[in-house]
């Protein structure tokens, strides 16, 4: 079986992305792309943008045009997936959403819209980052009771939210897993004479530089011995297969809230 798909934002640097993951994918049937109205790539190849050479779908401006599609992936910024989360629930859509940086407000308004469409919200679809979660999940449990531990992420000067979604995830995992409250322990960065380290605390470290896809490690550190558990991307290709995972799976799932550890069968 296969599963139409089309891809919102897709002249972005992971629309381009997902345009040749999806092209190439077995199981998924590209059917087209969407572009802001105020975008120069309007009417542009999908695959000519993708740089794989023309497929024969060009970008639109409006979604009415991709009623085709079974299931829409959503890498585009806060707003725009607000909007696309709306029309995707008027027409029975299902939507896979890889955005970040929504507020607590905002996800609770995702989640009430999945009472009426299936939806996979991921800050990450890589498939190796949500074993990563998995193994938090494990650490913690063993060791998070008495070690410090501090997250680290590192990604492209282009990024537009801090910390990213990922590593926000990460403490999320490790918080739960430890009965604490993220939003009262994260401590995020330091300067000055901060005193000494509160042992319930979770340190955040952000770094935007250059080209870095994306890396994540979380420090379990005790006296005399630490546990690091990393994940680093070099292509964008691995989040982009990660969602056409998450694509597939949702194209028979109920209406309801779900993340990559849903599709991956990890819970």
């Amino acid at each position: 079986m296969k599963v139409k798909v089309a891809i919102l934002g897709c002249s972005g640097r992971m629309g381009r992305n997902l345009i040749q993951a999806a092209h190439e994918h077995e199981n998924i049937d590209l059917v087209g792309g969407s572009v802001r109205a105020s975008s120069s790539f309007v009417g542009f190849d999908l695959g000519e943008l993708a740089g794989i050479g023309a497929i024969g779908l060009t970008a639109s401006t409006e979604l009415n045009q991709l009623t085709s599609a079974d299931v829409f992936i959503d890498f585009t910024s806060i707003e725009a997936t607000l909007e696309n989360i709306a029309w995707c629930k008027k027409h029975n859509k299902a939507l896979v959403i890889g955005t970040t940086g929504f507020s607590a407000e905002q996800i609770s308004l995702i989640k009430t819209a999945s009472d009426l469409m299936p939806i996979v919200l991921a800050p990450n679809t890589s498939v190796g980052v949500n074993l990563m979660f998995k193994l938090l999940e494990v650490t913690a449990k063993a060791i998070g009771d008495y070690t410090d531990i501090e997250i680290f992420e590192a990604h492209h000067r282009f990024k537009k939210d801090a910390p990213s979604g990922t590593a926000v995830k990460m403490g999320q995992v490790i918080a739960d897993t430890l009965g604490r409250d993220l939003n009262k322990c994260a401590v995020y960065g330091r300067e000055g004479i901060t005193g000494e380290r509160d042992k319930e605390t979770i340190g955040f470290a952000t770094v935007r530089a250059g080209d870095i896809v994306g890396e994540h490690t979380a420090f379990f550190a005790d006296l005399g011995e630490r546990i690091e558990i990393t994940h680093k991307a070099s292509s964008r290709m691995t989040f982009a297969l990660g969602a056409m995972r998450a694509a597939f799976w949702l194209s028979e799932a109920d209406n309801g809230f779900y993340d990559m550890q849903d599709v991956l069968g990890l819970k």
